[in-house]
């Protein structure tokens, strides 16, 4: 079945005037001159996030109240005034409290269901559930694990505001704060017979780590006692505070499961226009944090890098840095090469090109030598640009 997609055909920087397929209208800025004039380029570049954020009812930057109570879950490190909301939605101050807008960090605002193995996940040419790597100590079969389901936990909430966000629903959930799901519906989900694994994703896990490590802690538990394979997996941004996300990668570590990390671009001022805030720095921290314990475990990999290829915006450049940074850490990583798809406000740039893909994979595999690379949604692929 051949797929349409509905797209302009180019763009104009409003910098230095050139057209192309491969410049959003909507961003407003090309690569070279997010990279040549930084600061200028972003001013443009940012107030696209402002104008949606401020249509659907969310901080348009992080909160910086002057004597603000300080919240160090992510980077972003919102300082936020008595009933002030973090850029995430999710975390407010509560007369000098941090807490979720659900009043209680047992109930998180998000839904979940069973997706059957094997899934789509971003992490597919490694998981256990799909390549039996960890058999039998993580992976109930040798083989896929057919007849088996992995629990989707979708948070709705991000630290992030990624212009190209395929679950953008996350951010009206979150101004909402529904539909709620609690600790012990997720554990009773999450230990029938037919589950093997359970991946937190959304948005992201990142605005409500609180609850999701406390149903992390329980599960293994309950795992544990009746002796059954539970696997954890995170797929983020990767922007969590550092002690956070130590303890979602030994949650990982100990059940057999993964930290997927969506390493977004290099250059930072290509980071921040893609998401809104400043993330560069945060990011490769996280990764540095997660592949130092990445041979404490050999398989299944306790860490996967995705990188998504943004057509226009992370092009060989970006790639080739960061495929050069993960190579400096552990050429054993392995890397996820993501194709683009349209969506939220980054409609108007086309589908990734495949020329674009297989160059990006040859960086990376033959180039700098990462020893496991792959290319995810290769039917979105086409001759684009």
């Amino acid at each position: 079945m051949r797929v349409f997609f509905k797209y302009k055909y180019g763009g104009k920087c409003r910098i230095c005037e050139k057209e192309s397929v491969t410049i959003s209208s909507y961003l407003g800025v090309c690569v070279s001159c997010l990279r040549k004039y930084g600061e200028k380029a972003l001013e443009i570049a940012l107030k696209s996030h402002h104008r949606f954020r401020e249509r659907v009812g969310l901080p348009k930057q992080p909160p910086k109240t002057l004597n603000g109570l300080k919240c160090k879950f992510c980077g972003n490190e919102c300082s936020l005034g008595n009933s002030e909301r973090g850029f995430c939605g999710i975390v407010v101050n509560r007369n000098g409290r941090l807490m979720p807008i659900t009043n209680d960090w047992s109930m998180a605002v998000g839904l979940y269901y069973l997706d059957p193995h094997p899934t789509n996940c971003v992490a597919g040419p490694v998981c256990p559930a799909n390549t039996s790597r960890g058999y039998p100590k993580y992976t109930k079969t040798k083989g896929i694990e057919y007849g088996y389901s992995n629990l989707a936990v979708f948070y709705g909430g991000c630290n992030f505001d990624c212009l190209f966000c395929q679950n953008y629903d996350h951010k009206p959930m979150s101004v909402r704060g529904k539909p709620l799901m609690s600790i012990d519906e997720l554990l009773d989900e999450a230990m029938k017979p037919e589950v093997s694994c359970v991946c937190f994703f959304g948005g992201d896990p990142g605005p409500f780590i609180v609850h999701a490590l406390a149903f992390s802690r329980k599960l293994m538990k309950s795992s544990r006692e009746r002796n059954v394979i539970k696997r954890i997996c995170w797929e983020t941004n990767g922007f969590e505070n550092p002690s956070l996300m130590r303890e979602m990668a030994k949650v990982s570590m100990e059940s057999g499961g993964i930290v997927k990390i969506d390493f977004k671009a290099w250059t930072p001022e290509v980071y921040k226009a893609l998401v809104g805030v400043d993330a560069s720095r945060r990011v490769r921290e996280n990764v540095k944090l997660v592949a130092k314990m990445f041979e404490e475990r050999p398989e299944p990999p306790l860490l996967v890098v995705s990188i998504l290829l943004v057509p226009g915006y992370v092009d060989i450049n970006e790639v080739r840095r960061i495929g050069e940074y993960i190579a400096s850490l552990n050429p054993k990583i392995p890397v996820v090469l993501l194709a683009f798809s349209p969506q939220h406000l980054l409609s108007d740039l086309p589908p990734t090109s495949r020329r674009h893909a297989y160059e990006a994979y040859k960086v990376l595999r033959n180039e700098i030598g990462l020893k496991e690379v792959y290319l995810g949604n290769v039917w979105l692929l086409g001759n684009y640009y």
